[in-house]
């Protein structure tokens, strides 16, 4: 014969699992308060510091707000459209370096900013290269155009979907290249943030 639970018995396993909401309410909580500390880093790393929002709180919550100042940082781990953009990298590299606490992290991504420098060098180059290489398809059409109009063409090449689907094949493979190695940066920075964490 089953045993009948009384009232309080099933009061407290319904509240059981309330305990374990609340701290994980609280974890959620820390972790997006140490994303917004992250991104208010990004936004002026001159004037705001981690390890200053850190202090702010106790030790026993600075690791979940750790956890969240590391996945806003790792995820703006990515490839520069300027030079403007390169300043930006060095900035989430010096916070993820603050975060892992590991010479080897700095070295490795003072690489990669390296690398990106050289990104954009052939990202430029790529780029005239491509328009020298169809220039004269481009010509060609603008020709073709002119004859039948009657009158002079010229063809912004970005208007031309089969030069807009050559460059981007072209730039989508010089990418990939640098997309590998920040993907390993991510993925080093990861095992060293983990084991900074024990």
């Amino acid at each position: 014969m089953a045993r009948i639970k009384s009232a309080l018995e099933l009061a407290l396993e319904r509240t059981e699992s309330v305990k374990s909401d609340k701290e994980s309410i609280e974890l959620y909580e820390l972790k997006r308060e140490g994303k917004r500390l992250a991104s208010a880093f990004l936004e002026n790393p001159s004037e705001k510091s981690l390890e200053e929002g850190l202090k702010k709180y106790p030790k026993d919550k600075q690791e979940a707000l750790r956890q969240g100042m590391f996945e806003i940082l790792v995820s703006q781990i990515r490839l520069p459209a300027t030079q403007d953009d390169v300043t930006k990298q060095e900035a989430v590299g010096k916070g993820i370096q603050f975060l892992v606490n590991d010479r080897r992290f700095g070295q490795l991504f003072g690489q990669l900013v390296q690398a990106f420098q050289r990104y954009l060098g052939e990202v430029e180059q790529f780029d005239q290269a491509i328009r020298r290489q169809y220039a004269p398809k481009l010509r060609q059409k603008e020709e073709e155009l002119a004859r039948r109009l009657g009158r002079a063409v010229q063809i912004d090449p970005f208007q031309d979907p089969e030069f807009v689907n050559f460059y981007n094949q072209n730039m989508n493979a010089l990418k990939e290249r640098y997309e590998q190695a920040i993907s390993q940066v991510r993925d080093q920075a990861t095992i060293l943030f983990e084991a900074a964490k024990k």
